[in-house]
């Protein structure tokens, strides 16, 4: 099985650096079988872009956290939070998404991606590129050829097609044509759909049908479950797997092997990793806790919350 190259698109406050730490769990079970290829957002977050709500963070708990992630990234250049875009508090107005498509656009062009990897609002972003260059194909061609074209069965053309829905987002063609074929697959991490009057073009009335992963925390209190399914909504190639943490990428055992195995082959059967996640929780549930027994082992990954405190704008 070929090498996959797949792009990835980190969440709010964070960046590519950041990103590739928070899922280096994940990488290591992916070996040399895929390349992850981390971009920067190119906006840069000032303080008052984190915080936005003080009581809130009180209630979470997270002041003392956000403070230190301050601190952190006065010292260090490579903590410098970025973002996709600037929500406004409505969440009806993506400020900046232009030039974050612009700049994924100039990537594009630079070399060939099998899919697209996005946590939190990277995943939402990774959803709206997808639907942009799948907007790009379904004009021209039958729903039938596109399935082919994703199962690997026929080449893409080449050049790629030019668009005949201008109503899209012009901006991102180069010389008429799209800057890459449509994504193998997309891998949405705690997505939503985001909401821009430029977006809705791309969406279009019936969503869009790069076959989609999407992956909601159960207890993710900053991307809640109705955003996710809002995404999830407007996908019509989708798959849902729910793991029982909260804003994080999943990193135990049996959703790093699931999601190394999809990255490899997306076409491929994969065993869902919900049905061990659970069976492991229930086990887990009889074993006596840390102060009862010196043996227990306080392992277990389950990815890293942490950047809750500086998500809540999103």
């Amino acid at each position: 099985m070929s090498k996959k190259t797949v792009l990835v698109l980190h969440g709010y406050s964070q960046n590519s650096t950041i990103f590739s730490k928070r899922i280096g769990a994940l990488r290591k079970e992916c070996g040399k079988k895929v390349d992850f290829v981390f971009i920067d957002a190119p906006h840069i977050l000032q303080p008052a872009d984190l915080v936005f709500n003080s009581s809130r963070l009180e209630e979470l708990g997270l002041r003392a956290e956000v403070q230190a992630n301050e601190a952190a990234m006065a010292d260090d250049p490579t903590l410098t939070p970025r973002a996709w875009w600037k929500p406004n508090p409505e969440r009806t107005k993506a400020t900046g998404i232009e030039e974050s498509i612009m700049s994924v656009r100039e990537v594009l062009m630079s070399r060939k991606f099998d899919g697209v990897f996005g946590f939190s609002q990277g995943a939402a972003f990774a959803a709206l590129i997808s639907a942009l260059l799948h907007s790009i194909m379904i004009a021209i061609f039958p729903s039938a050829l596109i399935r082919h074209l994703h199962n690997g069965i026929i080449d893409p053309p080449s050049p790629f097609i030019s668009l005949e829905r201008p109503e899209a987002y012009p901006p991102f063609l180069v010389d008429g044509k799209a800057p890459h074929p449509p994504f193998d697959f997309c891998v949405a991490v705690s997505g939503f759909k985001v909401s821009d009057p430029i977006c809705e073009p791309i969406w279009g009335e019936d969503g869009f049908s790069t076959p989609t992963l999407h992956v909601i925390g159960k207890t993710d209190v900053v991307v809640v479950e109705e955003r996710s399914r809002a995404l999830l909504a407007i996908s019509k190639n989708p798959r849902l797997e729910e793991h029982v943490g909260g804003h994080f990428v999943p990193s135990k055992a049996p959703w790093r092997k699931f999601l190394a195995a999809y990255l490899s082959n997306s076409s491929g059967d994969v065993p869902s990793p919900s049905v061990t996640e659970a069976a492991s929780s229930e086990a887990s549930s009889t074993v006596p806790s840390r102060s009862e027994t010196p043996q227990a082992n306080s392992g277990g990954g389950g990815g890293n919350q942490t950047n809750a405190s500086l998500t809540m704008k999103l």
